[in-house]
């Protein structure tokens, strides 16, 4: 994907199970946890590059709470390497307090990106709230879009801070700090009070006063989370190989758990953890784009699933190629599109084995020109080479809105000499195609200057024809290409009384509950199949100074769900929204659309 998308964040937790001085003495230093902190941050920074924020609570050996909170927060793609810079450079004076010194049990870190438009540091995680007792006291972090701030806001006690403006993350800071003021101290039962009243996908952490913690994950399974235990540690973070690469380059893939859909780890003040159902399991729906793009690729199910991807796509480019390998080059961009690459291109290898040995089968080995006539088959190879070239390290889909253009405008350059003049065929693999945008203002003209014949883009993933409430940035349906490219088929073809329809359909039933709204904008994509709304994507994104010839091809559902059998969220491409909330926002947004305020979420 080389678009710029606002994704759901990345967090991390560690717990020492022993004593300081154990770690001193083992390891050589009491700052175990901090280090650990530091490298899952620094392998998840794929998460989130707005800022950066770590928490730790030092817990007290006879088990006491206390003003023993540290928190430090950077903005920025270096947040990192500046807070832990900073954080260390206090180590070795003893005048400062340990928890300040981040001399601790209990740490937290979060890796941002906003979902929400909001930037600065005040919207960095982890928030802390002080509550009535220093046991109540709580730190919160996560990775987590509620849809339903405005329920939970509603049965906040009336003296809370939270106020109508509120973020969700301040919302739930809010109703669990409440139930911790209250006297409440078990926080199964606490999550267990407040969880049902959250309508989103959620991956949340907190610690409390007094040193326990816990993470709770969606009854849905919609925004992921992984834990390692034993005997002397427990690690919690977004994805399984950043816990691997940071406990043990051998540890056992089985070693580290996913957290179920539903379920709490919680790990009480003296280290010791259980799991705990919540909330009972709902309907999987596991991000699909965590696997398309999201997620490190060095996970073993994420890269198989991604090969997979590639391979789908292979008959189709090939259709769509015609045959003419000679002057036909196949590439991908950017990085993380080239696992599905590696799997179109075994493919596309496979079948032009099979061509070629079909061919050789059919020859008349007597025959005078058969030496030559073999010669030529097994020549026919693809050509692969790298035509895109990434200038940044930053992941720029995830940009702030103010800088995308700069930043996409410099991100690529391309490798000259590789394509013959007006002559050759470009196909680029990308890992998804959602706004165009990058497309239209920057890849297709860097593209352009090598003067191919033709250039076929290529996506990993079906059509997103809905928007996301639950963590991407995609929750504006103005900004969505297939869906732009049906609204404009149904102008051009004279059909703007559907438009309308579901509009009207939209609007009546704005004020139901939730629960009882309809998805009625699945009816602006019916009347057309999806290679319709590819072509006039292609057409689209392609300025009148473009001279090569465009077409786009997007990856069919069923082979996505064939690749990715255990991950059942595609609401962005099907419209099913795992929750109420999430077809309320939708019909929310075609309304604001049809308005006129296509920014408005």
């Amino acid at each position: 994907m080389n678009e710029i998308l606002h994704h759901e964040c990345g967090v991390a937790m560690i717990r020492l199970r022993k004593p300081l001085h154990y770690y001193k003495a083992r390891y050589g230093s009491a700052m175990l946890g901090l280090d650990k902190l530091y490298q899952i941050m620094v392998k998840e920074l794929n998460r989130g590059q707005d800022g950066a924020g770590i928490g730790c609570v030092a817990v007290s050996e006879n088990g006491d709470a206390g003003d023993n909170f540290g928190i430090e927060k950077a903005l920025g793609y270096g947040a990192i390497d500046e807070l832990f810079a900073r954080v260390r450079a206090r180590n070795g004076d003893p005048a400062i307090p340990a928890a300040m010194r981040f001399e601790a049990q209990v740490y937290m870190g979060h890796l941002r990106y906003s979902t929400t438009g909001r930037s600065g540091l005040d919207y960095v995680h982890p928030f802390l709230r002080r509550g009535n007792t220093a046991a109540s006291n709580l730190l919160l972090c996560g990775n987590f879009n509620m849809t339903n701030v405005d329920e939970i806001l509603a049965q906040l006690p009336a003296d809370t801070t939270a106020t109508a403006d509120s973020s969700d993350t301040v919302a739930i800071l809010e109703q669990i700090g409440a139930s911790l003021d209250s006297g409440m101290n078990d926080m199964g039962e606490i999550l267990s009070q407040c969880a049902p009243h959250w309508d989103g996908g959620y991956a949340m952490c907190g610690i409390a006063g007094d040193g326990s913690m816990f993470v709770i994950r969606d009854p849905h399974g919609i925004r992921p989370v992984f834990y390692y235990i034993d005997d002397e540690i427990i690690v919690v973070a977004s994805e399984k190989p950043v816990i691997m690469t940071a406990m043990h380059t051998s540890l056992r893939h089985d070693a580290v758990k996913e957290l179920e859909p539903g379920c709490a780890l919680l790990v009480g003040r003296d280290g010791t953890p259980a799991t705990q159902r919540i909330l009972p399991a709902a309907a999987n729906a596991k991000c699909t784009f965590e696997h398309i793009y999201f997620s490190r690729s060095n996970d073993s199910d994420i890269y198989r699933e991604r090969k997979l991807l590639g391979k789908a796509l292979a008959a189709d480019v090939l259709d769509c190629v015609g045959g003419d390998y000679a002057n036909t080059i196949f590439s991908f961009v950017p990085d993380t599109a080239e696992t599905a690459f590696l799997g179109l291109r075994e493919s596309m290898e496979k079948i032009l084995d099979e061509a070629k040995a079909s061919q050789i089968e059919a020859l008349d080995t007597k025959a005078e020109n058969y030496p030559r006539r073999l010669r030529d088959i097994l020549s026919c190879h693809l050509r692969v080479e790298k035509i895109v070239v990434k200038d940044l390290k930053k992941r720029i889909f995830i940009t702030e809105d103010t800088l995308r253009d700069e930043v996409a405008d410099h991100a690529f350059d391309i490798t000259y000499g590789q394509v013959n003049t007006s002559r050759d065929t470009l196909v680029v693999l990308d890992d998804s195609i959602v706004r165009g945008t990058t497309l239209k203002r920057t890849m297709l003209h860097i593209l352009d200057r090598l003067e191919p014949r033709r250039i076929i883009f290529v996506s990993a993933s079906p059509q997103v024809r809905y928007p996301d409430f639950y963590g991407i940035d995609m929750s504006r349906i103005a900004e969505l290409c297939a869906f732009n490219a049906a609204i404009a088929l149904l102008r051009e073809r004279g059909m703007s009384d559907v438009i309308d329809s579901v509009y009207r359909r939209c609007k009546r039933q704005s004020n139901l509950p939730r629960e009882q709204q309809v998805n009625y904008v699945k009816e602006i994509y019916e009347r057309f199949t999806e290679e319709e709304i590819s072509i006039q994507i292609a057409r689209m994104v392609k300025d009148n100074d473009i001279r090569a010839t465009v077409q786009i091809i997007f990856l069919p559902l069923n082979a996505l769900h064939k690749a990715m059998p255990h991950n059942g969220g595609d609401w962005y491409f099907t419209g099913n929204y795992p929750t109420p909330g999430g077809t309320a926002l939708l019909s929310q947004s075609f309304i604001n659309w049809y308005e006129g305020n296509p920014l408005k979420r």
